[in-house]
């Protein structure tokens, strides 16, 4: 069932809509597929069997090809997804929000205002990213400290919790429930086991923390960009 509300929304080919409220000046490129229905595996374990809602997208916000929008999904305005991005079933993603090519942000996920989420990144199911975060491409979130064994996991799943201006290097790794302090840094491949403290820069396997955050890279003390 198709059923668009809004204005000037541009498609490109072989787009599919199961259903979604639409504002102004939408733009969805080649293939995508907005309103789809998650399909629950036997063994699943986030999985749900619920009635969702129809996503929700904002005024300008560009979708790319191959995009897969779930039910659920709320996108807000001027928010941009490039090509062949998921957005599971009850995902926010605030205003001016970019997400990067082939992304994967899992269900129950909420991602702030005017953050970047970079190409290849994982965003596990049940996470939480505050405003200005920056994701770095090929970083990965987990939610599962008993690495899929026994019944208690089902009682501990969480996501990581990037607060705001949390930025995160190339690849590095972030164990289920860390929160990544206020404008902290961690640097490019850090595995982050335990929290961090606001405003400092942290790197290693495990991630150890280094020296603050310079001044000058302070959002209070820097333009936006």
């Amino acid at each position: 069932m198709v059923n668009i509300t809004g204005d000037q929304m541009k498609k490109g080919k072989n787009v599919t809509i199961y259903g979604c409220e639409c504002g102004e000046n939408v733009l969805i490129k080649d293939n995508v597929i907005i309103g789809q229905k998650p399909v629950r595996a036997k063994r699943s374990a986030t999985t749900k069997e619920t009635i969702l809602d129809e996503v929700k997208i904002g005024n300008n916000v560009i979708i790319g090809s191959g995009v897969i929008i779930y039910r659920g999904a709320v996108i807000e305005d001027n928010v941009y997804i490039a090509d062949n991005a998921v957005i599971r079933e009850n995902v926010r993603i605030g205003k001016e929000t970019i997400i990067g090519n082939g992304v994967l942000v899992e269900n129950n996920t909420n991602i702030g205002q005017k953050c970047k989420v970079e190409s290849k990144a994982y965003i596990c199911a049940f996470s939480k990213i505050e405003d200005m975060c920056f994701i770095g491409p090929g970083v990965l979130f987990t939610n599962d400290r008993f690495v899929g064994r026994g019944k208690e996991r089902f009682k501990h799943f969480r996501g990581p919790h990037l607060k705001y201006g949390a930025r995160i290097g190339a690849g590095a790794i972030i164990f289920p429930g860390v929160i990544i302090g206020q404008e902290c840094l961690i640097g490019a491949g850090s595995v982050v086991t335990k929290d961090t403290e606001d405003c400092f820069i942290y790197y290693g396997s495990p991630a150890k923390k280094v020296r603050k955050v310079p001044d000058e890279q302070l959002l209070l003390n820097c333009k936006e960009e």
